[in-house]
């Protein structure tokens, strides 16, 4: 809320990490360096040892940050195009490295001039202070934070501007200096947190239950608490590496319709705060596999690996992406058999791989034709072009039938008959499946589809009655 007007003549100094942007530049770059090699990651550190103002340095080197995909703060900078267009002049004055701070400010276009580190002095707090009191004088500006820090440059300026703060640092500012208007933060964080750790994903993690229920142990106690442990292992380890991939993918996600309003890439959630959810996400889920068989912690392991590989790599590579989902899908069912001690069936392993990998296919399918209904060439971050589809759409649906057909093989095993007292009932699951993979690539063809066939099944009705046909089925022929 503004208390005092301020003059165009009083020249305009904008911080940019948290106020301009809902980001930081040093986290947005060394993600950047990460995605190309882990290994940066402990070249930063010993960067880090010569001062934060030269691992700034060496980072901004090293990498091509895109201004245009940054997430703003949109209504301060109407504010600011406003001040601009009224003869202000404006600056923008930050502890960023002055390479990417300086493509941000010609991206927009609006300031006069840039202040920002070099690679020896990190430009914060009472050294910023510093800086704008010899460049503009004692009170000879304005100036716009958001940082508890910002409060030793607030005493020295004509007047605060409060953006994208906290309301204990707005009440100190308010202290030391005038505020003359006040840009409130987002005040969705925990519902924030909550939808980077993706729990409508967790839908997933009850294939474990599958080889529990296949083996007819429904009723077993024991076999019930150590699944049920493993769905939990298994969520809280994938919501961590959820984390990670919306952090490694924040460039590509902020140029797809919906994946930037996630909340990393739209900067609901700083990276930092994901820097800190990955190690207890992970950690609580290593725990509770601590509890589960070793065949178990095995198979988990080895699904975080992928899940890994997939992220730093796997997914940028076409068709190996798509095999490597599948793979992520088929070890879900293995560690289920692993945590109550079942045998696997091979017939079981045959029908989720061929199942999954068509509905990978389609979850690719999905992304490129939005991308080709806006004119794009190629999906961003992906491997794949255009005139993949009409490929894509092939291998998916080969692929689909391909696990109904597995299923009449199982389905006409002798090994059915041990399971179920009415085995012929079950064939009718074969109608219903490729009912449900004509129905799904149907849709995708048609642009109906979510990015993700996971989503699209638990909010659609006539995936959901499907389903339940299938339970119904399935109850019928025990």
């Amino acid at each position: 809320m503004a208390v005092n007007a301020p003059s165009i003549t009083i020249p305009l100094c904008v911080d940019l990490n948290g106020t301009l942007i809902r980001s930081d530049l040093l986290f947005e770059s060394a993600l950047l360096l990460i995605k190309r090699n882990p290994v940066y990651l402990l070249l930063m550190l010993w960067w880090l040892l010569r001062g934060k103002a030269a691992l700034k340095a060496h980072i901004a080197s090293r990498v091509r940050l895109n201004p245009a995909g940054l997430p703003y703060n949109r209504d301060f900078v109407s504010w600011l195009k406003a001040e601009r267009q009224g003869g202000r002049s404006l600056w923008l004055c930050t502890a960023s490295n002055e390479h990417l701070a300086s493509a941000v400010a010609e991206h927009l276009n609006l300031f006069d001039g840039v202040i920002a580190n070099d690679s020896g002095v990190n430009l914060a707090g009472n050294l910023k202070a510093v800086r704008l009191v010899e460049r503009f004088g004692e009170h000879g500006f304005d100036y716009c934070g958001n940082e508890r820090r910002d409060l030793a440059i607030w005493r020295y300026a004509h007047g605060a501007i409060v953006a994208n703060a906290r309301a204990s640092v707005e009440r100190d500012a308010a202290r030391d200096s005038v505020i003359l208007r006040s840009f409130p933060p987002c005040s969705r964080t925990w519902c924030s947190v909550l939808r980077a750790l993706r729990p409508h994903q967790w839908a997933k993690n009850t294939l474990i239950v599958v080889p529990l229920l296949a083996a007819h142990r429904a009723g077993d106690q024991g076999a019930l608490i150590a699944v049920t442990l493993a769905v939990a292992a298994f969520c809280l380890c994938a919501s961590s590496v959820y984390v990670l991939n919306d952090m490694l993918d924040l460039e590509a996600d902020r140029s797809h319709p919906r994946k930037s309003k996630r909340p990393f890439a739209a900067g609901d959630l700083s990276i930092l705060t994901g820097f800190a959810l990955i190690p207890i996400l992970l950690g609580s889920s290593a725990l509770i596999a601590a509890f589960l068989p070793v065949r178990f912690q095995l198979a988990f392991a080895t699904y975080y690996v992928l899940t890994m590989a997939y992220s730093f790599d796997l997914k940028g590579r076409v068709i190996i992406d798509a095999l490597s989902l599948a793979g992520l899908y088929t070890l879900r069912i293995i560690s289920g058999a692993a945590a109550v001690n079942v045998p696997l069936s091979f017939w079981l392993l045959l029908f989720s791989v061929f199942l999954f990998q068509s509905l990978a296919l389609v979850k690719r399918y999905a992304e490129l034709d939005l991308m080709r209904r806006q004119q794009q060439l190629r999906a961003a971050g992906r491997g794949y072009h255009v005139e993949d589809l009409v490929l894509l759409q092939s291998f998916g649906i080969a692929s689909g039938y391909l696990s109904v057909l597995v299923l009449a093989l199982y389905i006409d095993s002798p090994a059915i008959q041990t399971l179920y007292q009415r085995p012929k009932v079950i064939w009718l699951l074969c109608i219903l499946m490729l009912y449900w993979i004509s129905y799904v690539w149907m849709k995708a063809r048609r642009g109906e589809m979510h990015d993700d066939p996971v989503v699209f099944a638990l909010k659609d009705r006539i995936s959901l009655m499907v389903g339940l046909l299938a339970l119904v089925t399935v109850i019928a022929a025990i």
